[in-house]
């Protein structure tokens, strides 16, 4: 599966600006939200890219793999459920590091087309084939 990359980025940007309203609003609902979103984009798709082929028609000019994104999407969920249970369970600095942490990633991703979670994967991916090879030796 190939991903567009102008749609991750898009919804990178949504995506920043929503965990932004989190931790200005402390809101557990809306962060329950994204992190229903994040859970999406690692089963099926993320609605933020599903949206932004809705304005755009256009064919991207080149696709990337859609694994490095999905698994983005991934650590983006166990940073917005971290949260969620800071904020539900009255943790506070767990529910504004955790979603300050997710922040960040996206911000990077929107601002910059660094996505933080692709990178992880890659290297996780470079990494693996040298781990087998130690552990079978």
């Amino acid at each position: 599966m190939r991903a567009d990359p102008r749609a991750l980025r898009f919804g990178a940007a949504i995506t920043t600006l929503v965990l932004a309203l989190v931790l200005v609003t402390g809101s557990a609902w809306l962060l329950a939200c994204q992190a229903a979103v994040f859970a999406l984009g690692v089963v099926y798709r993320s609605p933020y890219s599903m949206l932004f082929k809705v304005f755009v028609k256009s064919a991207p000019k080149e696709t990337e793999d859609a694994r490095p994104p999905r698994f983005a999407q991934g650590v983006g969920l166990a940073f917005a459920v971290a949260g969620l249970i800071g904020y539900l369970v009255g943790i506070t600095p767990l529910a504004l590091v955790a979603t300050a942490a997710a922040l960040l990633a996206a911000f990077l991703n929107a601002a910059f087309g660094f996505c933080l979670g692709c990178e992880t994967y890659l290297l996780y991916r470079r990494l693996l084939p040298a781990a087998k090879m130690e552990v079978s030796q």
